[in-house]
């Protein structure tokens, strides 16, 4: 109990309110001239609490009768009765979490939620983040920012999202793939986010391990005026960049109608240190010195209308933003050690003269956008109830990044020597020195020390305007019906998706060679002008100093110098992008489905089936020797049927048993499918590279089985377990062709090899998640307001190919932990949060594509803190405190004395206020 007012004969006992039923949801009306009472009077007011809620609204207004008893009886020995005096009682649910369980207790399958209320007591800009704290959910980084997740260690591909219930698919950067970009839709512009990890056939039979649905506020789930609103502002430790956040909702609603608006925003400028590396063998060839200096902004609004004629039918429309910025500035160094003029290397360092160094400079823009639009309406009968939802989806990604590399070519002279100790392999310590003239003609030897690498030491430029654009224009018709019998409930449905992605993969072409070209027009790029006096910031030892570049100003005059030489004809922007990496390919999805629920005593049983007639046309080009781009499309259409059955048992009052089957599906990107190729007919056999629009789906039976049993304190404990088999995994090799779909007339092409993506065979998935979530109610005073909530889930899987057996599926972190301590009470919220996963292969070799090995990345953890303290019911302060173990992200080749990437991007601060009323 917050707190106790008095005004007349009326005592109102506030709680701490969750946005679910912060209104008065219970009014009880006793006369304390008879105690115990025996008459009451009670009403629900706000009728939008769960059932679970109501439970817990009945039993909290008891617990305050009965504490109101001891002064009233007190009071009864030296003053008159009150009679009919009136208490209102504010009683909301623990937390909104709790109405988030009751749902996933009800459901017909194996689904994890999050509500909002929850989202928003960890330190999660984005839904990504948000997500990784549910049990079996990893999350993979960019530049330490979550970007994807990974459900049970399944690679993205085998993930599907909706929006309220309708299909989105996802465009992603450089045009390759269907992953979603979750970094792209901010966590507070949603409601509530739903991991379906057993499908029902109402649900998208595109998804092997899980189906996300990301679900939007409606304005009726607090009645009359809301308002919600924080403020933050904070920095980044490394580079001492800042950090913002703002977000603001408005809801109203009656007994008939409701609006929502929102919007958010969320800004950081920061400083990446990284390092890269290549290998021959147990030598290192190559080093990467690199600092990244971005500013990333995430922004989302959504708004909607909800009009209820009756109670019951509404008519709706909503409409949700999202976007992703990315502004990057690259300052890169790569020393080639393997081309050095001489010397020695060894495993565990090297002695070079004459080293060449590349200069890598960039100013680049990534963007990724969402426009999700969708009219629906709901109308149920006495024992029947019918659906129906129209949506428009326009998704984009674009991608600019005009790269300029600095090289020494000519003059042997600007390059330095060094020497490098790799006792450290992910910090190479060097120390480098001027190159000299020999003791005979045409040798050089070491010089002098240096402190600092020349940045003006470079004598040929080359410019790379690289473009990646994706779009897709979806548009979705959903219709469900549902009817009731007395011991079955059927329900039946039809969906149609049409959809048109246009894009190109991305590709480094059209170099133009500066130094030479621009003097032709007048211009000149001397690498001396863009060297600034501002030192790197940077945690990594390196031996040397660097400063960065004004990679602003170096691209500004790039783009002026595209602009004079395609005037003067020596440039043409329409080669940025070659005809085999364009892409327009059409799909139309015909779905229709139907299931029946058949519910005996304390169990049930929902079985069904899901049909689904998939086409698809794939557009491009092929070019050969000629150069000439010559278009081909490919068809291909499937039809499958899907059927799922999901058992759900209520062993006892608190828990619960389930078991399901399914079959699932995971359709190829879009780049993978492109008919774009290259051909040469010249070399022996010949050869064709590009995309394979003969790529079959990814096929999956599953089967999973869970047992939860459901705590006081908003909680429960679980564990689950899932298996799935999977035909026709997805790989990139080479093969053999064996059709005339390259055949040209007069060139029969039978026989040459194959570089593309392939369907391998068999392949297993297989898990067990255990996961613990409860509010310590039981313990006293102070004590009861401590918690816990933590996953582990462990995991394992392989699929086979022609020249390789037992290959591991890429993001499969065999072990994936996520844990938090949290305190609820007295106003305070506070979150200390972990969360660990194993090594996990990332990219895979040996598969026909050459002789390097599998990547891994190396596990790591992420403690981040979050703290909230209520200084009034509608005013809070929060502090969010993110990687605080300071995280340095390893990948590596084969062992981890091979690193091939390090990179740290330092802790984060972020300090504000929140407003609900």
């Amino acid at each position: 109990m917050a707190q106790r007012r008095s005004g007349g004969n009326s005592h109102n006992f506030d709680l701490d309110t969750t946005r679910r039923c912060n209104t008065t949801v219970l009014q009880l009306t006793y006369n304390r001239s008879n105690w115990p009472p025996t008459h009451c009077r009670g009403k629900i007011v706000n009728t939008y609490c769960s059932k679970r809620s109501r439970q817990w609204l009945l039993a909290g207004s008891a617990l305050f009768l009965a504490i109101a008893a001891q002064p009233a009886s007190a009071q009864q020995s030296e003053a008159e009765p009150i009679e009919g005096e009136e208490i209102t009682v504010f009683a909301p649910i623990l937390d909104a979490q709790e109405a988030a369980l009751e749902q996933q207790r009800n459901a017909d399958n194996l689904v994890n939620i999050i509500a909002s209320d929850t989202v928003g007591r960890f330190p999660d800009q984005n839904s990504a983040a948000a997500l990784a704290r549910l049990p079996a959910v990893a999350v993979q980084r960019d530049q330490g920012q979550e970007r994807y997740i990974q459900v049970r260690g399944a690679p993205n591909r085998w993930t599907s999202v909706s929006f309220d219930g309708v299909p989105v698919i996802g465009v992603d950067e450089g045009g390759n793939t269907r992953a979603f970009r979750f970094d792209a839709v901010p966590a507070v512009i949603l409601d509530s986010i739903a991991v379906n990890k057993s499908l029902t056939p109402d649900l998208p039979a595109e998804a092997v391990v899980a189906q996300i649905d990301l679900r939007t506020y409606s304005p009726f789930e607090q009645s009359g005026l809301a308002v919600q609103a924080d403020l933050g502002y904070g920095w980044m430790e490394l580079g001492g960049g800042e950090q913002r956040q703002g977000s603001a909702r408005l809801s109203w609603s009656n007994d008939s109608i409701g609006f929502v608006i929102g919007g958010s925003h969320y800004r950081r400028h920061q400083t990446t240190d990284n390092r890269e590396f290549g290998y021959t063998g147990d030598l290192l060839d190559s080093y990467d010195v690199r600092s990244y200096k971005l500013v990333r902004e995430n922004n989302g609004a959504t708004a909607g209308v909800e009009w209820h004629p009756d109670t019951q039918s509404r008519v709706f429309a909503n409409f949700v933003y999202s976007d992703f910025s990315d502004d990057e500035e690259r300052n890169m160094y790569t020393f080639q050690l393997a081309n050095a003029l001489g010397g020695t290397r060894t495993p565990t360092g090297g002695d070079l003269i004459g080293v060449p160094v590349r200069s890598t400079a960039e100013y680049g823009e990534y963007r990724t956008r969402n426009y999700i639009a969708t009219i629906g309406g709901d109308v149920e009968g006495d024992d029947w109830r019918a659906k129906l939802r129209l949506n428009y989806t326009r998704t984009e990604n674009t991608t600019y990044l005009p790269l300029i590399l600095e090289n020494q070519q000519f003059n042997p002279l600007l390059r330095p020597s060094m020497t490098y100790d790799l006792s450290d392999p992910n910090f190479p310590i060097a120390q480098l020195y001027t190159t000299v003239p020999g003791a005979t003609p045409g040798s050089y030897a070491r010089g002098t020390a240096l402190t600092a690498l020349d940045q003006s030491a470079f004598d040929f430029v080359i410019g790379l305007p690289i473009v990646s654009d994706t779009f897709s224009d979806s548009y979705v018709a959903k219709a469900d019906f549902v009817r009731e019998f007395e011991a079955v409930t059927v329900k039946a449905g039809v969906q149609y998706d049409d959809r048109a992605i246009s894009g190109n993969t991305i590709a480094q072409s059209n170099a133009v060679l500066l130094t030479a070209y621009l003097p032709a027009v007048g211009m000149t790029i001397n690498p001396a002008d863009y060297v600034t006096g501002e030192a790197w910031e940077s945690n990594f030892p390196r031996g040397f100093d660097l400063t960065y570049l004004d990679n602003k100003g170096f691209r500004t005059d790039f783009e002026n110098g595209l602009v004079a030489l395609e005037a003067a004809g020596l440039y043409d922007p329409a080669d940025n992008v070659p005809a085999v990496n364009l892409y327009d390919i059409e799909e139309q999805l015909l779905a229709g489905y139907a299931m029946a629920k058949w519910e005996f005593g304390t169990g049930q049983v929902v079985a069904g089936a899901r049909v689904e007639h998939y086409a698809r046309t794939s557009h491009g080009f092929i070019v050969d020797d000629s150069g000439v781009p010559a278009p081909l499309s490919v068809d291909f259409t499937a039809t499958d049927i899907f059927p799922s059955v999901n058992a759900k048992f209520d062993l006892t009052q608190d828990l619960v048993f389930r078991i399901s089957g399914q079959r699932g599906t995971a359709r190829p990107s879009f780049g993978q499918i492109r008919t774009g190729a290259s051909i040469s007919d010249v070399t022996t056999p010949g050869t064709v590279s590009g995309g394979n629009p003969l790529l079959r789906p990814e096929y999956t039976w599953g089967t999973d089985a869970s047992l939860e049993y459901y705590l006081s304190g908003a909680g429960v404990i679980s564990i689950s377990g899932f298996y799935r088999w999977v035909d026709n995994v997805l790989y990139d090799s080479q093969d053999v062709i064996t059709d005339d779909t390259y055949d040209s007339p007069g060139i029969d092409r039978t026989g040459y090899r194959f570089v593309s993506s392939f369907n391998g065979s068999n392949g297993k998935l297989y898990g067990v998640e255990l996961s613990y979530l409860q509010q310590w109610d039981f313990l006293p005073g102070a004590l009861s307001g401590f918690g816990f909530q933590g996953n582990i889930a462990l995991l394992d899987g392989s699929f086979d190919t022609p020249s390789r057996q037992d290959v591991p599926f890429p993001g499969t972190s065999k072990t994936v932990v996520n844990a938090s301590l949290f305190y609820e009470k007295y106003g305070i919220s506070a979150r200390v949060s972990y969360q660990w996963r194993d090594d996990w292969p990332d990219t895979l070799g040996g598969l026909g594509l050459g002789s390097g090995g599998d990547e891994y990345r190396k596990g790591y953890g992420n403690l981040d803190v979050a703290l909230r303290y209520a200084l009034t019911p509608n005013f809070t302060l929060f502090a969010d405190l993110n990687n605080l173990t300071d995280e340095t992200y390893v990948a590596y080749e084969g062992s981890v004395d091979r690193p091939s990437e390090v990179e740290q991007i330092g802790r984060r601060f972020l300090f504000g206020v929140r407003v609900n009323y």
